[in-house]
């Protein structure tokens, strides 16, 4: 107890630090949705309990600097948000057009698009900084589920799904139907994606079960090229970024029960295998991630 003058004594400080509100984090943040995780994308090391950060399984996620978006999987049109640099649960965002299963989510700064799947090739687009129901974009070129998502500040680009090898984009501050990007290398079930500003990672394979990494030219269009391979053989991860670094964590092999906690870790601008990254805090698949730095934030 304080004394009669209302002071701790250092031993009271110490014993009563559990009831202090945690500082906020800082610096390059990945969040993983079902895993409840965030990392320090610059550096290495084992993932930390963020909160309840929900997300169903084979949704998608969005972000700007501050605010992380999930929503939809399990065919559900849930949106949800937390504010990044606060550890805590996820907040009601809205609701998206449709509910939707197996959707990608990527932005810029101030938008994020989510992209058909089971349920429909409809894509939805919200105000990051606001909250409130989704609205319509556009229509995506197929309605493969399971697909990957990634983006530039201004292009948002969408890729296989259902073993497809399609890859697609559409121009984030308009509205309109996206439009053929190129090929993946291979059709290619819950693959994943992360970028810098002007390049896109493409990562794993859940139908053909491999640890493949490809990489896009976001700006221009054409097909994927090949970059290096993934520590583990796996789809269905999900992957967040910084202008420089891409880390690939979860996923698991198709038709097993063999669920990864790993993470990788590429630099995004060369090419190369990847490298190590750290775990999870359990072995998830069919998660989100979204990060405070990813390539679409301008």
């Amino acid at each position: 107890m304080p004394n009669y003058q209302g002071v701790w004594s250092l031993s009271e400080q110490y014993q009563n630090a559990s009831g202090w509100p945690l500082p906020p984090l800082t610096g390059q943040i990945g969040l993983f949705s079902r895993a409840n995780d965030y990392i320090i994308i610059s550096t290495t090391g084992n993932a930390t309990d963020f909160g309840d950060l929900g997300g169903n399984p084979l949704g998608g996620a969005c972000a700007s600097s501050t605010r992380a978006v999930f929503g939809g999987g399990n065919y559900s049109n849930i949106i949800r948000f937390v504010t990044i640099a606060n550890l805590g649960d996820f907040t009601d965002f809205g609701d998206l057009t449709v509910g939707r299963n197996g959707i990608g989510g990527c932005g810029s700064s101030t938008r994020g698009l989510f992209s058909s799947g089971a349920g429909g090739n409809v894509i939805d687009y919200i105000t990051i900084a606001t909250t409130g129901n989704a609205t319509d974009f556009g229509d995506d070129t197929n309605t493969n589920q399971e697909k990957g998502a990634l983006s530039s500040p201004t292009r948002g680009v969408f890729f296989g799904g259902s073993t497809s090898n399609i890859i697609s984009y559409v121009t984030i501050a308009t509205t309109g139907n996206a439009t053929d990007f190129g090929d993946m290398i291979e059709g290619a079930s819950g693959p994943t994606g992360c970028s810098s500003s002007t390049r896109g990672i493409i990562a794993g394979n859940g139908s053909s079960n491999n640890n493949r990494i490809s990489y896009i030219t976001i700006a221009t269009t054409g097909n994927a090229t090949d970059f290096g391979d993934l520590t583990v053989t796996r789809g269905f991860a999900s992957a967040c970024s910084s202008p420089t670094r891409g880390v690939i964590g979860g996923g698991k092999n198709a038709g097993t029960s063999t669920f990864w906690n790993v993470m990788d870790y590429v630099t995004i601008g060369t090419t190369g295998n990847a490298t190590d990254f750290g775990d999870l805090t359990a072995a998830t698949t069919d998660l989100a991630a979204t990060s405070n730095a990813h390539g679409g934030l301008s």
